[in-house]
């Protein structure tokens, strides 16, 4: 019995000591203000898209690029190039196969920055896309990129008529970023550029012979016919609407600048709503364009070594969720937790958003994934502060249980009828817009997801929201209801099948549901059969393309969300925890950070991926703080 004893007291010092290492590398990151921001990063096509940009923006004079156009253009391919893959195509996720559209985009791009035709990085790029099916096979979004400088057939891409702003609220019943990317683009389109090239510059050689796109049908060939009929409207239809209707886009765009980082602070409208102020015959000293140009560049990291575009900035989602981490982990002072809470507290949304449109009553509040974006306050976010305000004390306590409420209420009101919650509206399920021929980016729509459901659940909890509230029961019910056959929970905006059963199983247990339920069973059985055998787990993001879990060797941040899940199912004791711990514990660096280099976040599913830097630093750190209370608490009952 002793022995027993001094091995488990052991243990919950080893446990201790990796929980304080972690917790002073985290603290060690916050900054002066109070918010914790670490790296957001993606594939190379940001990188692509940029040299298109420059092309767009800073076309060659006779063939030649001013100096630092030049310089810019260098460094980006050479970033490509870094990541092309021995078949010489290029993945849209870390490890991930050759995907078209990415090399598409990367191939255009190095050849515009100078690679000749012969190159062989070139040529094995070239014979990659061709392998996949040219150039034809490549998603919409890169042929509308084309086809703006001739390189794609105009004729052949999908019309994105600037009149959908004039058809009443038709564009929010689009995802957010869908309409912030739709609606500069439409601009765009309308005036059909057709900006030039490097003499002789053409793609020609990435058609590849065939029989061309596959038949339609439903929806999606209705949606095909009607574009036809677009492109006669483009011709033929009254200028004046079309005119009134570019007149309303920019506007809306216009309107969607104020007090925000750039057109939805996201890269993709950020970019467009460049092109779109060109178009529209704003001069590059124009102050809106400046700005927009500006806060688009603040995107780039360029160092002197480094040089890449992060798709946005994370600094309230990396806030929130290390300061609750913290805070369960009792590891931080008491100074460092409020500078956070100040800090988020500040920067609460307190004006009307698109998120109005379809709830007008309701008092605005809620926050944003980034820095300044008013207009798009999200649902995880909110939750997430929410679920961190239970451990950071604001300097002002009265303002922040006010901020509290208001947040807690639009969190209610965002509820959606099926009783989930989605990201940024509610009730955007208009099925068949992903049918649209434009729509192929896999992200037309924002539905109601288990892994912002639970979430939503467990702040609603911290609110003192308990079964006895309809939000709570329906919210329960959606994620009953939402489980797979296997037990699993799909996970829209983490990777993937794991991410979404551990905060479907946080929330369910934080409504009150009971361990012994056969869903809360089914999952932990699940969790613990998928386990890999060095004790982690990990998952590919592969799960997305075969609509199952698809293993992947172990990471710090999915084991830490596997062994969180257990611990939300009841699950306590068990061998799969105890080496899901180890596994964390053995793997923890001396500077008590872990190695991550796996993508583990998601953007669009099937089509852009994200790696977050610092989920390997607070979740294995809420894992392992969740994990001692348990721990201890069993020990002190033994002694």
């Amino acid at each position: 019995m002793s022995l027993t004893l001094d091995l488990q007291e052991a243990r919950e010092s080893g446990l201790r000591a990796a929980i304080g290492r972690s917790a002073d590398v985290l603290l060690s990151l916050q900054r002066s203000d109070g918010y914790w921001r670490g790296e957001l990063t993606a594939d190379a096509t940001l990188e692509a898209d940029y040299i298109l940009l420059l092309l767009w923006m800073y076309p060659p004079s006779a063939g030649v690029w001013d100096p630092p156009v030049r310089d810019r253009m260098d460094r980006a391919a050479k970033s490509i190039l870094d990541r092309q893959l021995p078949d010489g195509g290029f993945n849209i996720y870390t490890h991930g196969p050759s995907e078209i559209s990415a090399t598409v985009k990367a191939y255009c791009a190095l050849k515009l920055a100078g690679l000749p035709a012969d190159d062989p990085r070139l040529a094995r790029a070239r014979e990659r896309i061709l392998a996949m099916g040219g150039l034809d096979a490549a998603n919409t979004y890169v042929k509308i990129n084309l086809s703006l400088f001739g390189l794609y057939p105009r004729e052949q891409v999908p019309s994105i008529p600037p009149e959908l702003i004039l058809l009443g609220n038709l564009v929010y019943q689009m995802s957010a970023w869908t309409r912030a990317i739709v609606i500069p683009l439409s601009i765009v389109h309308a005036a059909d550029p057709r900006k030039p090239v490097p003499e002789g510059f053409t793609l020609e050689e990435l058609f590849a012979p065939g029989p061309g796109t596959p038949a339609a049908s439903g929806w999606r060939r209705a949606f095909l016919t009607f574009d036809k009929a677009l492109k006669l409207w483009e011709k033929m239809g009254p200028r004046a609407v079309r005119r009134a209707a570019i007149r309303r886009a920019e506007q809306w765009m216009l309107d969607r600048f104020a007090g925000s980082d750039g057109l939805g602070a996201i890269y993709p409208p950020m970019m467009y709503s460049i092109m779109a102020l060109d178009v529209l015959g704003y001069a590059p000293d124009h102050p809106v364009r400046a700005e927009a140009v500006r806060h688009f560049e603040s995107l780039l990291v360029d160092d002197g070594h480094a040089f890449y575009f992060e798709p946005c900035f994370s600094p309230v989602w990396d806030t929130a969720i290390g300061g609750y981490a913290l805070g369960e982990a009792g590891a931080a002072p008491e100074a460092a937790l409020r500078r956070a809470a100040d800090w988020l507290l500040a920067n609460e949304v307190r004006t009307r958003g698109d998120w109005s449109v379809k709830r007008p009553r309701v008092e605005p509040s809620g926050w944003a994934f980034e820095f300044r974006n008013p207009f798009y306050p999200d649902i995880d976010d909110t939750a997430m502060v929410l679920l961190a305000f239970r451990h950071l004390r604001a300097s002002d306590r009265a303002a922040q249980r006010e901020c509290e409420r208001r947040a807690t209420q639009w969190l209610l009101a965002m509820q959606s009828k099926d009783g989930g919650w989605a990201a940024f509206d509610a009730d955007n399920n208009w099925e068949f817009l992903t049918k649209v021929p434009f729509a192929d980016h896999n992200a037309m729509l924002d539905p109601t997801c288990a892994d912002i459901t639970g979430r939503v659940l467990e702040a609603l909890a911290a609110q003192g929201l308990d079964r006895s509230h309809p939000a709570v029961r329906q919210g329960t019910r959606f994620l009953v209801q939402s489980q797979c056959a296997d037990g699993s929970w799909y996970g829209r905006w983490g990777v993937a099948y794991l991410y979404g059963t551990c905060f479907a199983l946080r929330g369910l247990r934080a409504a009150g549901e009971d361990p012994n339920e056969a869903h809360m069973l089914r999952a932990t059985e699940w969790l613990r059969s998928i386990q890999n055998a060095d004790g982690g787990w990990g998952e590919n993001c592969a799960s997305y393309d075969c609509g199952v879990f698809t293993a992947a060797p172990s990471t710090a941040s999915q084991t830490a969300w596997a062994v969180l899940g257990l611990l939300a199912g009841g699950d306590t004791t068990s061998e799969s925890v105890r080496k899901g711990v180890e596994f964390l514990i053995r793997t923890q660096r001396p500077d008590g950070s872990w190695h991550e280099d796996l993508s583990t976040g998601t953007g669009f599913p099937r089509v852009f991926y994200l790696t977050y830097h610092y989920y390997r630093l607070y979740f294995p750190l809420l894992a392992l703080a969740e994990y001692q209370r348990v721990s201890e608490g069993g020990l002190a009952d033994r002694l």
